[in-house]
């Protein structure tokens, strides 16, 4: 089973801290069993969380063994990291462990090193001071989580949960990671960046918002979409749209079109024996090396080998598919 380890320490942000306590310890694999078995531990019994005190279980020799080793945020930027953390945490990354952090956690495995020559993300309020103390890093204030495959890093509080979600998504698939979703009430993936919460007023209600265009979007991924089709949906100027799009997304409308055929994409594979390229037309894509391309650009693999990775539980299961709904069938 794959081991999680938490790490506690004085001054740690309850809520990044169960977040992964939360997304780790609720995923669940398609036969009903735990999908990884988490342990919080720290350098000492007791860590002063500020507003309460942690008894933590374990000590930090767990990370020895650990597949993944968590690393929320700290409460005040100023206090010292503790020497056996980073030590434990360099060790664990040098074994081949993966490391992930949430939200200022990243200062702490920036102390570590884990972070030269890496792109990394943090809270945007803190991402300028991390840029500075740490100039070998390359800071993207605008993104939620940053993969570089061994080493992760998440944006501010909510957006650890997008991080844990997409581990999960990345070491069990898409359908795993749906079902932790909906048990936390979080949807699987956020369209668009920190941007959205950055520099930007919060969308009036004054017809502005983009909520609806957003459902119709979601909703009409198999169609064949032009960005004057969605500027015609939103009334509004083509112009309009990609102003108001990056402002509220912090992306363009196409590239949100694009992240949730994929989405889809990955979910009819895991879920349906449906040939590799009709899932392509089934989720929106008009070419078949258009689907494959954008389809190993945000996953990291193709479509075929995502599949062997993740196959439909039912092998002769078939799927006739009408837009966005699907009818099961078996196959002769």
């Amino acid at each position: 089973m794959h081991a999680v380890a938490v790490v506690a320490f004085d001054g740690v942000v309850g809520f990044d801290l169960s977040t992964a306590l939360e997304v780790f310890g609720r995923a669940r694999l398609r036969d009903g069993r735990a999908a990884y078995q988490v342990k919080v531990c720290a350098d000492r019994r007791d860590v002063d969380a500020g507003l309460f005190i942690l008894r933590a279980p374990w000590d930090l020799d767990v990370l020895r063994d650990a597949d993944t080793v968590i690393v929320p945020g700290v409460a005040d930027l100023q206090a010292p990291v503790s020497p056996q953390v980073l030590t434990a945490v360099r060790a664990a990354a040098a074994r081949g462990a993966r490391v992930a952090s949430i939200c200022v956690g990243a200062f702490t495995l920036a102390a570590a090193g884990l972070l030269d020559g890496r792109r990394a993300t943090t809270h945007w309020a803190a991402a300028p001071e991390l840029a500075r103390r740490y100039p070998a890093v390359t800071v993207e204030p605008d993104l939620l989580y940053v993969d570089e495959h061994d080493v992760l890093t998440s944006a501010g509080a909510a957006a650890g949960l997008d991080l844990c979600l997409h581990m999960v998504r990345r070491d069990h698939g898409a359908a795993v990671a749906a079902d932790v979703a909906r048990t936390s009430v979080m949807p699987l993936e956020r369209a668009g960046g920190q941007s959205q919460f950055i520099s930007h007023e919060p969308p009036t209600a004054q017809g502005n918002s983009l909520a609806p265009l957003l459902q119709w979007l979601a909703s009409n991924t198999a169609s064949d979409l032009s960005l004057d089709d969605i500027a015609a949906e939103a009334t509004v100027s083509v112009r309009t749209l990609l102003r108001r799009f990056r402002q509220q997304t912090g992306t363009t409308p196409m590239q949100w079109l694009t992240h949730h055929r994929v989405r889809r994409a990955q979910h009819l594979l895991e879920t349906t024996a449906v040939p590799v390229e009709q899932v392509g037309q089934a989720a929106g894509f008009t070419s078949a090396t258009t689907f494959r391309d954008r389809f190993k650009d945000l996953v990291g693999v193709s479509p075929s080998a995502y599949r062997r990775a993740f196959p439909p539980p039912n092998a002769d299961q078939s799927i006739s598919i009408d837009g966005n709904r699907e009818s099961t069938g078996q196959s002769r």
